[in-house]
């Protein structure tokens, strides 16, 4: 974790909200822990905050985090009753 691929056509936003997500699929983050701050995002894949920003408004926007002002982004409760774990936190 932690390299951006500035040569891949996947944007960096992109990038950074797919190992998200994979950390959450794996079970690394769990549902209602918090996710990596903006300024952890920044630090740890050397990007603008807009970028990290961005990142986090993507997993918001797909359901796979919310947002409390002032606190930070959690992964979201309802991951798998909406179907958004896949087969791979299931086990199967």
């Amino acid at each position: 974790m932690g390299e951006i691929d500035y040569g891949s056509y996947i944007p960096p936003y992109q990038q950074i909200a797919a190992e998200i997500i994979a950390d959450i699929k794996r079970g690394v983050l769990q549902p209602g822990r918090a996710i990596p701050s903006e300024p952890q995002l920044v630090q740890r894949y050397g990007v603008a905050r807009a970028t990290a920003r961005r990142a986090v408004a993507y997993l918001r926007d797909q359901g796979y985090v919310f947002t409390i002002a002032h606190r930070g982004s959690y992964v979201s409760l309802d991951l798998d009753e909406r179907g958004l774990l896949g087969d791979s936190a299931k086990g199967d």
